[in-house]
């Protein structure tokens, strides 16, 4: 494959992708102008994603190839595990959200089907295809948090949200899973590489559904 592996995946998931990461409730994140309401709800339920996400990130170290993928990954599990898992506290202090809150919540059905496919992947999908699903939690993110002008909201819950994925770790994490999906992706055949596409589709779709859940 001459072109970049996901250069080609995100190219056919368009315009959900362009969606996704140009959806007003990022606007509205630049700005602080997300009703607390929306921004209370939004991340309790993403919040429900940081136990399966890690799974997905522990299929990942169990199934990649080489020594040195596994190291990477290993590296982002530090990360979920403490940087951003700290932010949700301080978040969920500053929004009151009780403990029973954030533990159990009511999901939404956009969180439903986004940790049906990270948990379907974890279970059954090769490395390219659990690789896919990654790229696009992460990459989607960092597409939209770039897009931050450089005056960020006062209020830390929405402007430590847009940092944590633009900072130059997460860009060289998002660059190293492109990288890491191009070295097995533009090696599989035809077949394969098509279910790699589906599930970058499916993904992308997740990204915008739960956008779309918490905005009106």
């Amino acid at each position: 494959m001459a072109e970049n592996f996901t250069d080609w995946l995100r190219q056919r998931s368009e315009p959900v992708w362009t969606e996704v990461v140009t959806h007003p409730f990022t606007r509205a994140l630049f700005d602080g102008v997300v009703p607390t309401d929306l921004m209370r709800s939004y991340l309790v339920q993403d919040y429900q994603f940081i136990d399966d996400f890690l799974a997905l990130l522990g299929a990942a170290l169990a199934k990649a190839d080489r020594y040195s993928s596994r190291l990477a990954i290993a590296a982002s599990i530090t990360t979920v595990t403490s940087t951003e898992n700290t932010y949700f506290q301080r978040a969920f202090d500053a929004l009151g959200v009780p403990e029973a809150e954030r533990e159990h919540p009511q999901l939404d059905q956009a969180t439903v089907a986004f940790q049906e496919l990270m948990r379907d992947t974890s279970s059954r999908g090769s490395y390219p295809e659990v690789l896919t699903v990654l790229t696009v939690a992460e990459w989607s993110y960092l597409e939209w948090a770039v897009r931050a002008p450089a005056t960020l909201p006062e209020n830390f819950v929405p402007a430590e949200w847009i940092t944590l994925h633009s900072t130059p770790d997460f860009r060289a994490w998002v660059q190293w899973l492109r990288d890491e999906l191009h070295r097995v992706g533009s090696e599989l055949d035809e077949r394969d590489q098509a279910r790699c596409l589906r599930l970058f589709q499916q993904a992308t779709r997740c990204e915008l559904d739960f956008f779309n859940a918490h905005w009106r």
